[in-house]
């Protein structure tokens, strides 16, 4: 198998490339990369294998070089899953060892993959999650009567109770989702990504059509609100964020139904709902409540000095708890300075 490292950033025509495998998905596209690229300085490398003007194989690589913690290959940095683009178990090996050695040689710590179990026979997985997926159907009636009983009248309780929900691509709108995702993530003991990422996200997918944003609103007031991306006929949940004092009022449920129907009305045909952690309970019987498929998906850590896998040591629980009790300006600027480095 003749293999190239390409940067769809350069790359004449990514997409289209991309668009002729049906393993594809948006965290494939250059305008992922090239936020990510843009946002962090993180430097692309996909190892990509192409047959008469096709795509064969892909593992697509992010370099994230940090001081703070080291160089390594990510696939991919901030990303839900990614799974690899591959025939078969031989070709996935092979692209393998030609990514472990070019990691020697580049000194990289490790290599991580999001996603691809069925290629990883035998191997613990360094961190374990679920995945949600919704095949969409045309028929608005259908889909509705599918979920579970609690979510249809969650849905019907926002209606009631005066809550509004509009689909959006201003940038107006996307800095409200900022103000609300700060909110959020100070509530999990998580400093907010830096705004500057939520531009990249603007000018690289919201504004090229490719994703949009939902907000709902009570009063005037906006009080919660979700981030969905779109490639081909997929799309995705990717952000999340709402004021708790409104909680009582279900607007997420309203959120996620008007962005499940405008996506079956514009032709996608799958809806993933994004990785959710194995302890977070609420998020699990929110996502099941759609009538998603529910699966498991895992990630794989590489160590190129002991030349084999490891599994993840993380300490968020312990700095979450500092991070809950910061004042917000100071959030911000932790998360301005350290989310480079956590790629």
């Amino acid at each position: 198998m003749s293999l190239e490292i390409l940067n769809p950033l350069t790359y004449p025509n990514w997409d289209e490339l991309l668009l002729t495998h049906e393993d594809y998905s948006f965290f494939h596209t250059s305008a992922w990369a090239r936020v990510l690229s843009e946002s962090y300085g993180y430097k692309p490398l996909y190892f990509t294998a192409t047959e008469n003007g096709r795509l064969s194989a892909l593992i697509p690589v992010m370099e994230v070089n940090s001081f703070l913690t080291g160089r390594r290959g990510v696939s991919l940095p901030f990303t839900d899953f990614c799974q690899p683009i591959v025939s078969n178990g031989n070709q996935f090996e092979e692209m393998t060892q030609q990514i472990i050695q070019y990691g020697k040689t580049a000194r990289w710590k490790y290599i991580e993959w999001r996603g691809g179990d069925s290629y990883f026979q035998g191997v613990q997985p360094s961190l374990s999650y679920y995945a949600h997926t919704l095949e969409l159907l045309p028929s608005e009636s259908e889909l509705l009567a599918s979920f579970r009983d609690s979510t249809k009248r969650n849905i019907k309780k926002a209606i009631n109770e005066d809550v509004n929900v509009k689909i959006s691509s201003s940038f107006e709108d996307l800095k409200a989702f900022y103000r609300l995702n700060c909110i959020t993530r100070k509530h999990h003991g998580l400093p907010p990504q830096p705004f500057l990422f939520f531009k990249q996200l603007f000018e690289h997918i919201i504004s090229k059509n490719l994703g949009f944003v939902v907000l709902a609103s009570h009063s005037k007031q906006v009080i919660a609100g979700a981030m969905y991306f779109i490639f081909g006929d997929k799309a995705i949940y990717k952000y999340g964020a709402s004021d708790r004092n409104f909680q009582h009022l279900r607007p997420n449920n309203l959120v996620m139904w008007e962005a499940i129907k405008w996506c079956s009305q514009n032709g996608f045909r799958n809806f993933d709902f994004g990785r959710t952690e194995l302890e977070n309970e609420g998020l699990l019987q929110f996502k099941r409540g759609w009538a998603s498929t529910e699966s498991r998906l895992f990630y794989y850590k590489y160590d190129l000095k002991t030349n084999a896998f490891i599994e993840e040591r993380s300490s968020s629980k312990v700095y979450g708890k500092a991070f809950r009790f910061m004042p917000s300006g100071m959030l911000k600027f932790a998360g301005n300075l350290l989310y480079k480095h956590a790629g």
